[in-house]
């Protein structure tokens, strides 16, 4: 049964499925990060946690588009739903049974519900636009990816508060709870026939041709391992172990960094200036990407200096995440701009692979680099990686 078929009220009921995920997903992220660590597990071994569903959210993009074009955007976004419902509820068990395996097997099916639901979501606004609406599209794509983000933040933070408040295993039931009834409300409002395709392509095809996806896929890997090499494990556990901070303090900068880069994501298409016909294209990847490079640099400086610890990483977090969430707009509104329209879900997925691949590579890093090396050398790397995704992107093209 579907109870608007309209473009603007599709667009709104898949953003609004995507903002109930999401404000799950970053709760369940900052509940795992300072939970474990308060029972005594290492940075390597938080990290470790998380390896699966960073894994996962690679074999979940380069399969699902694949799945999304033979069942319909609809049915993965549900799934995708479904699925983090289950991983919440495995969490909410007795602490005793939460061995290392069994959080790692229930991140992985958070880690597929969540991929399987943001590129359901980032596919169905191509198909919700006419081809050539290249300006709506952009702003489209910015304030459904800036919203996110906004409510990822106060995910943070709702973790954070959860766990002070109730506790790790009574805030996964409420959250499953909620979840569950978004869940119920979609299998109304979400149109049915939503991304199915005449043609159904072969699994062999998952892999995407196009060179300007390609391109723009391994730019996209580093840029998202260059934030999570740092921000992931490093940052939260440094701010705890060396400078003391309580978990509300951590959850409450955190989650104001998401919430304010998602503000400046959804402002993106106003300060790369769309209202004078500007539409990034390849120039201006390469160009934001130069500009976020100096922002790790720059802490390691003031760090070296012996500036203030905590003044120096809050305001140069807001900086990284003022010039990250401009590049980030533009790189999702370039991916969704280059797509195939037959098949916007093989490429989408095949791109947020890349991207996953990339928080896959920078949790890792973050607890391994922060264990031996420290911060300090997890920004260098993150510098480091800016610079590789820029070279990359230069030879992007303009649009298609």
């Amino acid at each position: 049964m579907t109870v608007a078929n309209n473009s603007l009220s599709q667009y709104i009921f898949v953003t609004a499925s995507y903002w109930a995920f999401t404000l799950t997903d970053g709760a369940l992220r900052m509940l795992v990060v300072l939970y474990f660590h308060q029972l005594g597990y290492s940075p390597m071994e938080v990290a470790t946690l998380f390896l699966l569903y960073e894994f996962f959210g690679v074999v979940t993009n380069l399969v699902g588009g694949w799945l999304a074009a033979h069942w319909g955007l609809n049915t993965t976004m549900h799934v995708g739903l479904a699925l983090q419902i289950v991983a919440l509820t495995m969490l909410a068990v007795d602490s005793s049974s939460l061995t290392v395996v069994y959080v790692m097997v229930a991140q992985a099916l958070s880690g597929i519900a969540k991929d399987l639901n943001k590129m359901s979501a980032k596919s169905s606004v191509k198909l919700l636009l006419p081809q050539a609406s290249h300006g709506k599209l952009y702003r489209w794509v910015a304030l459904l990816t800036g919203s996110k983000n906004t409510l990822k933040g106060l995910g943070f933070f709702l973790g954070a508060l959860l766990l002070s408040l109730v506790g790790f295993q009574s805030a996964l039931k409420l959250m499953s709870a909620v979840l569950a009834l978004v869940f119920l409300l979609s299998l109304f409002l979400l149109q049915s026939d939503l991304g199915k395709t005449q043609y159904k392509p072969k699994f062999k095809e998952i892999f995407s041709k196009s060179e300007s996806v390609n391109y723009l896929s391994a730019a996209r890997l580093f840029l998202f391992g260059s934030r999570d090499v740092w921000f992931v494990v490093a940052l939260p556990i440094f701010l705890q172990s060396e400078l003391g901070w309580q978990h509300m303090d951590v959850g409450i900068l955190l989650a104001t960094w998401i919430i304010a880069y998602g503000l400046v994501q959804s402002c993106a298409p106003l300060i790369t200036g769309i209202r004078r016909g500007k539409i990034p294209a390849g120039k201006a990847v390469v160009s934001w990407a130069l500009i976020l490079s100096v922002v790790p640099l720059l802490i390691v400086v003031a760090l070296q200096l012996d500036m203030a610890a905590g003044r120096v990483l809050v305001v140069g977090l807001l900086l990284f995440g003022f010039f990250f969430a401009i590049n980030s707009s533009v790189h999702s509104f370039l991916i969704v701009a280059y797509a195939r329209a037959d098949g916007v879900s093989m490429d989408v997925g095949f791109y947020y692979m890349a991207n996953a691949a990339g928080r896959l590579l920078g949790t890792v890093l973050s607890g391994w680099v922060y264990q031996r090396f420290g911060l300090e050398a997890c920004l260098l790397v993150s510098a480091a990686f800016i610079i590789t995704s820029s070279m990359i992107s230069m030879r992007l093209p303009e649009y298609h």
